[in-house]
């Protein structure tokens, strides 16, 4: 696996060809990806991810309460050739599941941490399934991997989370390196800051916090809506 500004380089470029491409059909395994390179061990220090430990949070999106329970499960998926860990990520809107998600993560052998794709539904007030648009797997219709978390991130770093045009598009900029944070669960110092947006919705930004040895903290949209999520509790299966 190439170092970090390749990596970076590499997730912009494929980023730019999923704006002017649309592939009907599943694609092989990228050339720069080596499945050999990855791993489901994810301890990056930012977005560690170790099994059977679940992060609770809470807030309120347009005025209405939160929940979101994202459960690191102890198995595995295999997408474009590279075994990935899979997250159970659920967001409940007034004590009601309104998505059900399973996230698909793997870490290189440098530490970057990259997300391959996630399978998404939206549930109505019912618990009926409405909409799976938001699904993606990386080597299907020209979607390619993106990573969610630098190796070693350094102020003014660009990158692309999602690299799956037109359902997903997301990119991150480092904001800080040494913010100090507050939520319910406890108080950290030298928290990361990124800004994450999407050129499919250019009104939407978001920032978030990540502490080290904990991952994400805290989120707040701070343009195109009214959203905050905070941690407020870690599980660990016993």
């Amino acid at each position: 696996m190439k170092r970090q500004n390749t990596i970076i380089g590499l997730a912009a470029a494929l980023a730019l060809l999923a704006l002017h491409f649309t592939v009907a059909t599943a694609t092989a395994t990228t050339n720069d990806i080596n499945p050999e390179d990855f791993t489901t061990t994810i301890d990056n220090p930012f977005f560690p991810l170790p099994p059977g430990v679940t992060f609770i949070y809470k807030g309120v999106k347009e005025a209405s309460k939160m929940r979101d329970v994202f459960a690191v499960t102890d198995r595995t998926i295999v997408i474009d050739g590279v075994t990935c860990r899979v997250i159970h990520d659920r967001v409940f809107v007034r004590g009601v599941l309104q998505e059900n998600t399973f996230d698909y993560f793997a870490q290189d052998r440098d530490g970057n941490v990259w997300y391959f794709g996630e399978d998404t539904e939206e549930l109505n007030r019912h618990g009926r399934v409405v909409s799976t648009a938001g699904t993606w797997r990386a080597g299907v219709d020209g979607a390619q991997p993106g990573v969610i978390m630098e190796a070693h991130p350094r102020v003014n770093d660009h990158y692309f989370q999602e690299v799956a045009a037109p359902i997903a598009q997301d990119e991150a900029m480092v904001l800080s390196m040494h913010e100090t944070v507050a939520v319910p669960f406890a108080k950290f110092t030298n928290c990361l800051e990124t800004k994450e947006f999407t050129q499919l919705e250019p009104g939407n930004v978001e920032h978030k916090f990540y502490a080290r040895g904990v991952g994400f903290i805290l989120g707040v949209v701070v343009k195109g809506g009214k959203e905050r999520l905070t941690l407020v509790n870690i599980v660990k299966e016993r």
